[in-house]
């Protein structure tokens, strides 16, 4: 087998994405233990209530941060539909995501302790605005020139994934400026997300009769 040959078979992707299912799994596992009520002294049923309504941040951030891990995980889940060969620039591509899917947890538990604190929300949010930036890399690098997809692959389809594939960047950025201004609610900017994807899915499925996973959520 020559060398041209051998580029275009590449290498398969099975072992990249085993691991990120695992690092994925881990990852959203531990966002559970960022959840612990105060010492209540008593039992009494009020005091109780007192202590799960102060940790009603640290709930949103925890279904947030999950929520935002799935959509991270499917993306990429649905991009490897695509990607059906890989070669050590994308394997790298995709350990230095999972480095910061790996971080999540952290940076989420730091944004529930401090919630009024500008430096622990830029500090979420620039973790997810990396995450967003290395997703959408993968499907750029992959798709260039289809170097790592199928060549009767649609054209459309991989803009639209490039598109698709700054929303989270875009937002994070946004959450940034916000992070700024009102701390304890700029969180509430990544909502936006899954709408935003939705909406375009709308679109999308005007042009194609059959819409991959990553392209309607």
């Amino acid at each position: 087998m020559n060398d041209s040959n051998a580029s275009e078979s590449g290498m398969p992707t099975h072992r990249i994405e085993a691991l990120t299912d695992g690092i994925y799994a881990i990852a959203m596992t531990l966002l559970v233990l960022n959840l612990a009520l105060p010492e209540v002294g008593t039992y009494q049923a009020v005091q109780l209530h007192d202590a799960l309504f102060e940790q009603a941040h640290k709930f949103f951030n925890y279904a947030l941060s999950f929520i935002l891990l799935a959509v991270f995980w499917i993306i990429h889940h649905d991009q490897f539909h695509f990607i059906t060969r890989t070669n050590r620039t994308l394997l790298w591509i995709n350990i230095f995501c999972l480095m910061f899917v790996a971080l999540v947890p952290f940076t989420t538990s730091l944004s529930g302790d401090f919630p009024d604190e500008t430096i622990a929300k830029l500090f979420f949010d620039f973790n997810l605005f990396i995450l967003g930036i290395l997703n959408s890399l993968n499907w750029v690098y992959a798709t260039k020139g289809y170097r790592l997809v199928d060549r009767s692959m649609d054209p459309k389809r991989i803009a639209s994934g490039t598109k698709r594939g700054m929303v989270t960047p875009i937002v994070a950025l946004l959450a940034m400026g916000l992070s700024v201004i009102t701390p304890l609610w700029s969180s509430c900017v990544y909502l936006l997300i899954p709408v935003l994807l939705s909406t375009s899915a709308v679109s999308t499925r005007n042009e194609h009769c059959i819409v991959p996973l990553f392209l309607t959520i």
